[in-house]
């Protein structure tokens, strides 16, 4: 039975081995190749013959047609703007749907399930239209709001999972702070707000990573607004055929710059994923 159970620990961290290296190999080939001297885009080798930090230095001193800097503020602000109100919205849904019964709320709940199983895209050009014939789209900060209106407006629909959590945090809380004169506000500001960390930062997370890596309906929205582009698009343009062997290793450097702020902020939220609601009710 020992030989049986060593086999078989030697064969999964083998497996995990392998898994590792598939999974980290595309990393540090974007993270040399972003360090590579050797100009133009595609080469029979991997590990770069000279290594030089100028692709990051020129990409922040690019010209009109390149701007990375002006590209990752859009996609900051935009980020920022959005990760609040489709937090903001996600949470006071799932709350209202957690403690509240009223009429149609299942079935409220049935066809937001329903509507989150199709892909956003779909209804894309219907957005474009409706947010054309608002007048929100002549010109390129109005195109920025716009992204920012569409990415959390239907944020309220991704519910489900802050509802879950919060049907684990006991009504007795709830009830208690009632009795004390708080009204539905004052508890899921004062209370259930505070208790609910470990969802707070997932939704915070998954609001920002949209807009910062969203490409389709950004591009759709800004058209050939160049200064107003996210870096998604930007990144993209980098890659066309009249820049690619120019930019080819400027791209890769940029790969990883939109990187850090998302590696920062699961560094500084990823402790609150463990705490838990313990301790909450008083005895």
């Amino acid at each position: 039975m020992k030989t049986k159970k060593l086999i078989t620990n030697t064969a999964c961290h083998i497996l995990l081995a392998v898994l590792s290296v598939i999974w980290v190999l595309p990393i540090f080939y974007v993270i040399l190749t972003s360090f590579r001297k050797e100009g133009g885009s595609y080469k029979s080798y991997i590990w770069p013959r000279g290594f030089t930090l100028d692709n990051y230095i020129n990409l922040f001193n690019g010209n009109s047609s390149i701007n990375f800097t002006r590209w990752f503020t859009n996609t900051f602000v935009i980020a920022i703007f959005s990760t609040i109100l489709s937090a903001f919205f996600v949470l006071c849904v799932s709350y209202v749907m957690s403690r509240l019964r009223f009429k149609m709320r299942k079935k409220f709940m049935n066809i937001a399930l329903i509507l989150g199983m199709f892909p956003g895209f779909m209804s894309m050009i219907a957005v474009y239209y409706i947010l054309k014939g608002l007048g929100l789209l002549e010109t390129g900060v109005l195109k920025q709001v716009s992204l920012v209106l569409v990415y959390s407006g239907g944020a309220g629909l991704g519910f489900y999972m802050a509802k879950g959590f919060f049907d684990t945090i006991p009504k007795s809380i709830d009830e208690a702070a009632y009795i004390d004169g708080a009204t539905k506000w004052d508890t899921f500001i004062r209370i259930t707000i505070p208790l609910s960390k470990p969802i707070i930062t997932y939704t915070l997370i998954t609001t920002f990573m949209g807009p910062w890596v969203d490409y389709i309906f950004a591009k759709v929205i800004m058209g050939n607004e160049t200064p107003y582009y996210t870096i998604a698009i930007g990144l993209w343009t980098m890659l066309e055929q009249e820049f690619v062997e120019y930019y080819y290793t400027q791209f890769y450097a940029g790969c990883v710059i939109i990187s850090i702020p998302i590696a920062i902020l699961f560094l500084l939220t990823q402790k609150c994923y463990v705490e838990g609601v313990s301790g909450a009710v008083k005895g």
